[in-house]
């Protein structure tokens, strides 16, 4: 691989939840600047993700971070709309890579030779750095959100569809900000529902 080749990872974060967006992130590593510690977000603790954001934003030739909200997920569906994201991150990047790599099974239609690589945020170190700032920018969306609706306990959960999430949302009733194609959401929403505006 030749060295001027531009290499762009991306990766998303926030498929799951029943609320907030989805975000991807697309970057460019700098070859002359490697970041140690680098791996699927997944597998780091939230301190060194947070300790590794950061570093990645200063020292990548280029990054994006994008969202699909969750109008957009209720109307395309969550791998649309998560393609969707992903397409607007490497679309903002400023500077255009040569060559896409995404992690999982498919890539966002971006006009640049593109691979999708199964566990690449294990694999590729720009996906792993995308996978680090759709986290981290997303669980900060999603702290915003626990400082509007403390009563429905984002800052734990992230929106995840854990049993804290559901009884807050049976007890509260759904917000615009949750995904209501999602049936745990989609079943709570009847006649008789409570529902809650942003």
């Amino acid at each position: 691989m030749q060295a001027s080749l531009l290499i762009c990872g991306v990766d998303e974060a926030g498929r799951g939840p029943l609320a907030g967006p989805v975000s991807a992130a697309a970057v460019i590593l700098d070859p002359a600047r490697p970041i140690a510690g680098l791996a699927d977000s997944k597998k780091l603790s939230e301190k060194q993700r947070d300790r590794l954001a950061p570093i990645i934003r200063e020292q990548a030739l280029a990054w994006c971070v994008a969202y699909a909200d969750p109008k957009e997920i209720d109307e395309l569906n969550i791998l649309q709309a998560t393609l969707l994201a992903m397409k607007r991150a490497v679309d903002g990047l400023q500077i255009r890579p040569h060559q896409v790599l995404v992690d999982g099974l498919y890539c966002p239609d971006t006009g640049i030779p593109s691979e999708a690589i199964v566990k690449g945020d294990s694999k590729v170190e720009a996906i792993s750095a995308a996978s680090i700032l759709a986290k981290t920018a997303r669980d900060e969306i999603m702290l915003q959100m626990h400082a509007l609706y403390p009563q429905y306990g984002f800052d734990s959960h992230k929106g995840y569809p854990t049993a804290l999430h559901m009884a807050a949302l049976r007890t509260h009733g759904v917000l615009n900000i949750h995904r209501r194609s999602f049936k745990p959401v989609r079943e709570l929403i009847t006649p008789n529902s409570k529902e809650r505006s942003c």
